[in-house]
């Protein structure tokens, strides 16, 4: 039984994906923030503040933000009232997160290490679910969707952020070639990895299609999925709900 993975373009074992993903994110945490910036021209910081709105958290709510590292979308759903819990599987985008809380003076987040594939939670505990660019990081992404619906409410809801594949005609040439020469040439001017980058890049290019990717969502059992494409699905927020 072939029991492979993609890592980027190359194929291997379950286990060696999650090392290997772990050893990415522990080199580029550092500079994670700034690399987002430079690769997308600040526009991250614009799609988060959309996918946030879509999520509408609530004061008083219980959130769970999975690979939420550095605390982009915990500290934007913090100032709305929400009572987050930021979790990540790597420790070093987890430290990052901490320190930016703490200039901030944010003490309210809640920073828990954890597996998205097997969530220390218990069941039915929060309201909303978001993941940011992370979901096409994990491992067995179906098994991450199962948790995510484990752990939410009944009339909880799942919101997910990820690039995606661009459908406007014409752009999608001009980003691979963006995407693939240049973002690791940034990556080693600024951030002194071009490895890394080059494997974040891999990573969007193997993640599922905007319709494949609903389909997997619906399969873990939520109900009335969604599909927000943004700039012709150069990313894309899907969301669903559990009923």
């Amino acid at each position: 039984m072939n029991d492979t993975v993609s890592f980027g373009y190359e194929e291997v074992s379950a286990a060696e994906k999650t090392t290997r993903v772990g050893a990415v994110f522990s080199n580029v945490a550092a500079k994670y923030d700034i690399m987002n910036d430079a690769m997308s021209g600040g526009m991250h910081r614009l799609w988060k503040d959309k996918f946030v709105r879509r999520v509408k958290p609530q004061p008083g709510e219980a959130v769970l933000d999975m690979a939420g590292g550095t605390g982009d979308i915990a500290f934007r759903m913090e100032e709305m009232g929400a009572s987050v819990t930021v979790s990540d599987i790597n420790q070093d985008m987890l430290d990052v997160g901490i320190e930016r809380a703490i200039k901030r003076g944010i003490d309210t987040l809640v920073w828990s290490r954890q597996n998205a594939e097997g969530l220390s939670f218990e069941d039915r505990i929060f309201d909303a679910y978001t993941i940011a660019f992370g979901i096409r990081n994990v491992t067995h992404i179906d098994k991450a969707l199962t948790e995510a619906h484990r752990v939410l409410k009944y009339g909880g809801r799942f919101y997910c952020l990820e690039f995606s594949t661009m459908t406007w005609p014409g752009m999608k040439e001009a980003y691979d070639f963006y995407s693939h020469k240049l973002v690791p040439k940034i990556g080693k001017a600024i951030a002194h990895d071009e490895d890394s980058y080059r494997y974040l890049i891999e990573s969007i290019r193997k993640f599922p299609d905007m319709p494949t990717f609903e389909a997997m969502i619906r399969k873990a059992g939520f109900a009335n999925t969604r599909v927000e494409p943004i700039m012709g699905g150069l990313v894309a927020i899907h969301s669903g709900w559990k009923i």
